[in-house]
């Protein structure tokens, strides 16, 4: 499975505020976790992600996602509008606006973000000390697999580039601050709170 990356804007405009960075393979519980740590910390912020993807059904633009068809995608690049982006399927970009950064700090927020492991990667490499990554994962890739099938409203075709995608991801692991193991949800969530709590209060 290979990723494009890329990393833009070298100049952070704005404060260094503290940032959070969750990245899991599609199917690990990430979103679950990220919207209980949103609804439990009012100081947190939820950046939204620009996509070329169709939005799914129950998708609102602005919510979920900023949809995005290519052409517009590709001249906010040209603008150097994204903090980071990839192409995570042929044709298929995903990226993180820096005006949506710029916006939560504006609020005062700690901003939080629900992106790719590259992707995760490359803003943990942006903000060094003030970023927090934790790549979150189910105890196995059998878990995993069994999540993604249950969990699928794509043809199988799709599926299986899901699958090999959430491979690849697993290998990144090791790149992140802290591993969160999701095994039982209860104790993960709570898990995840000490983590964040302990980051955002850390003095720098």
């Amino acid at each position: 499975m290979e990723i494009s990356s890329f990393i833009c804007n070298p100049e952070i405009k704005g404060r260094m505020n503290k940032v959070i960075i969750f990245s899991a393979p599609s199917g690990s519980g990430k979103t679950t976790v990220v919207n209980h740590l949103l609804a439990a910390m009012p100081e947190l912020g939820f950046s939204v992600s620009a996509t070329t993807r169709k939005p799914r059904e129950t998708e609102i633009n602005g919510r979920e996602y900023y949809f995005l068809d290519q052409e517009d995608f590709e001249n906010r690049i040209r603008n150097n509008e994204f903090l980071e982006y990839e192409e995570v399927y042929k044709g298929i970009f995903y990226g993180t606006l820096q005006s949506e950064v710029d916006r939560l700090w504006s609020l005062g927020k700690t901003v939080i973000f629900d992106v790719d492991v590259v992707g995760g990667v490359n803003i943990k490499k942006k903000f060094a000390d003030k970023a927090l990554s934790i790549f979150l994962r189910p105890p196995g890739i059998n878990v995993l697999m069994e999540r993604l099938r249950k969990r699928s409203t794509e043809v199988e075709h799709q599926l299986q580039m899901r699958i090999e995608k959430a491979q690849f991801e697993l290998q990144f692991e090791d790149k992140y601050d802290k591993v969160l193991i999701n095994d039982k949800l209860e104790e993960t969530l709570v898990k995840a709170e000490e983590m964040v709590r302990d980051f955002i209060h850390k003095k720098s």
